[in-house]
């Protein structure tokens, strides 16, 4: 006797998902007659069919009357059946908010479109839900590790958590990559969960994100601004040196000021050959002042005799 009901939920069971593209699953999500024959099977036996229109996989669960005897008949309330330890579930939910959170609003906003530009149009097609890889954006293993390292346990515990999920088939890594995997857009109930990490656990984690980039940002514009300050300094203590290497004082402003503007002129691999020319110009400029000036003041020290004196000295000769 065929039966594609039972078929279809035997090969759940033991595949543990199917894809949307099968052909056993692509007829039960277009008949509803054999959809309602599928929930009654499951519901009798405590399990649910997890099926989500954005997703690219279904699965079946447990039922949510079924929930408190499966998670509830320990001391405490399990968070899974595969044996999970609470960093795992952690980590399954920064990874779900990373992965299937930006997926979904990529998924709506086409969705949105593709009907806006429908609704122009006489006769439209209709277009499937985009499910595939080109809505996903991987996540980078070295990234996850800098975010959410202290947080998760370290590298060695999140990298032993990373191999549980994918085992799972919750992700797939490739290539120090991780991408979705088809257990992990059915693990959580999107109307339930999105609200609640979006509104909590996730604004937060946005919030410190922002802080933390705006305080790079601070730190790098910081950062900058003294390598200027240094090069400036730097200069203006080459400029010194250059006096003093000269025999010049630093109060002659016209000669200081000039010092420096040679010592800025020169790029920093020239500074070294160009600075002993400069210096010497300089030098020889004011060396050339200062020798003027001392004529001067010596032509001015030597007095000159008076008319008197000039007459005696002339008797004293005779």
């Amino acid at each position: 006797m065929n039966d594609p009901i039972a078929s279809l939920i035997a090969r759940l069971l033991a595949e543990r998902w199917l894809s949307r593209d099968d052909t056993a699953v692509r007829e039960l999500l277009t008949d509803a007659e054999l959809r309602n024959d599928l929930d009654r099977r499951l519901a009798s036996v405590g399990m649910r069919l997890l099926e989500h229109p954005y997703a690219a996989h279904i699965a079946v669960g447990i039922a949510r009357p079924q929930e408190s005897a499966v998670f509830g008949s320990a001391k405490a309330w399990s968070s899974t059946n595969l044996q999970l330890d609470r960093d795992a579930i952690a980590l399954l939910v920064v990874l779900w908010a990373l992965l299937v959170l930006p997926k979904r609003q990529r998924q709506i906003a086409r969705q949105k479109a593709d009907r806006d530009q429908d609704q122009e149009q006489m006769f439209a097609e209709l277009k499937p839900v985009p499910v595939g890889a080109e809505v996903v954006e991987p996540i980078n293993e070295r990234t996850l590790m800098a975010d959410f390292g202290e947080k998760l346990g370290g590298k060695t515990r999140i990298q032993f958590n990373l191999g549980s999920l994918a085992r799972q088939g919750f992700i797939v890594r490739r290539k120090e990559r991780i991408h979705e995997g088809p257990m992990l857009d059915l693990a959580f109930d999107y109307e339930r969960i999105a609200g609640r990490v979006m509104d909590g656990a996730l604004s937060f984690v946005v919030a410190e994100a922002r802080q933390h980039a705006l305080e790079m940002a601070e730190r790098e514009a910081a950062d900058a601004l003294l390598e200027s300050e240094s090069e400036r300094a730097t200069a203006a203590e080459l400029a010194d040196a250059a006096l003093a290497a000269a025999g010049l004082q630093a109060d002659d402003y016209d000669a200081f000021q000039a010092a420096i503007e040679a010592v800025e002129s020169v790029h920093a691999p020239d500074q070294t050959e160009a600075l002993p020319e400069a210096v010497a110009a300089q030098a020889d400029s004011v060396g050339e002042q200062a020798s003027d000036a001392a004529d001067e003041a010596a032509a001015q020290d030597d007095p000159v005799p008076p008319e008197d004196m000039k007459h005696e000295e002339a008797a004293a000769d005779v």
